[in-house]
């Protein structure tokens, strides 16, 4: 669908995945819009369906969302839900409504049921209840994927797509402790303890929980060969590494790559969260799609960025 220069409406641009996006060099070759928060609200419906008329993409990607980590979902959950939920209706249904016929939609692995047997395949959506600690945000993603499942199927010519990455990490990430995920959170822990000599960090929970954390610069890659064989991909697809490590193990890479030893508290009144989180890449495989870091390049790359670009608090 690439194979000619075509317009693209990138939502969430300023974010981790939407700037990975727009700095990859085959995405570079289109006429791309991305416009920040404060020239178009998402939450709007008047103001999307005005833009999205005014501007008349040929493709969109709906990257946009509030996310944080398990201490963000869990202080507010009705943020999680209602925001999420209206920016990816307030999309899928202003772009259907202006005859845009294809669109690439992120979710997310919180969409798969708590207590799912691992790894977790496509066909495991809507068969249980929800992770607790993320359950305004996973109801909210795996609502706006259906959404598009039901418009690719009852409308001829309409292609609302879902990829379901595992969790992400990589340049542009937050640092912040507020609303940090997993790998990013490490490193600034790992990082200011190091800068105040701190021998000792808690981590939540036993740290045995499993995690699957891909590099966003391969993501960005992956989602351009998606929209090259866009027509052919499914309507829900997973993309991940095919395997994990625990959290433990995140933060012994973490602290090799800043070259600062300390010692790991575990403070078992904190949740863990889900006991493991592993994708099943069957249906990407057979694209051929595989990413190309390794977690300590990744690692690396990120603290890059957070000691010598990063700009929040």
């Amino acid at each position: 669908m690439l194979s000619s220069s075509k317009k693209i409406y990138i939502t969430g641009g300023s974010g981790l995945v939407g700037r990975n996006i727009l700095e990859n060099s085959k995405i570079q070759k289109h006429v791309i819009i991305a416009p920040e928060h404060s020239r178009l609200d998402l939450c709007d419906y008047r103001a999307v369906y005005k833009f999205i008329e005014e501007n008349k993409p040929d493709i969109i990607i709906h990257t946009a969302g509030q996310v944080g980590g398990i201490q963000a979902n869990m202080s507010d959950p009705y943020g999680f839900f209602t925001n999420n939920i209206l920016m990816g209706v307030n999309i899928v249904r202003a772009a259907k409504e202006l005859g845009v016929k294809n669109l690439l939609n992120l979710s997310s692995s919180c969409s798969y049921p708590c207590e799912a047997q691992n790894p977790l395949s496509e066909d495991m959506i809507f068969t249980g209840k929800f992770e607790p600690t993320n359950e305004g945000y996973a109801i909210a993603k795996t609502a706006i994927l259906r959404m598009c499942e039901y418009i690719t199927n009852q409308f001829e010519g309409f292609h609302y797509k879902t990829l379901i990455p595992c969790n992400l990490y990589g340049r542009y990430d937050k640092f912040s402790p507020k609303n940090s995920h997993l790998l990013p959170a490490i490193i600034r822990k790992i990082h200011d303890a190091k800068l105040k000599n701190i021998r000792q960090i808690d981590i939540w929970g036993d740290g045995e929980a499993r995690r699957e954390f891909m590099y966003a610069g391969d993501f960005a890659d992956i989602v351009t060969d998606v929209l090259m064989n866009f027509e052919k991909i499914p309507t829900v697809m997973n993309i991940g590494l095919g395997y994990d490590y625990t959290i433990n193990e995140y933060y012994q890479a973490v602290s090799k790559v800043i070259g600062y030893e300390v010692e790991f508290v575990h403070d078992l009144s904190k949740p863990s969260g889900m006991k493991q989180k592993l994708l099943d890449i069957s249906k990407q495989k057979e694209f051929g799609i595989i990413p190309k870091y390794a977690l300590e390049e990744g690692i690396k790359e990120t603290y890059n960025y957070f000691i010598n670009e990063y700009k929040g608090e």
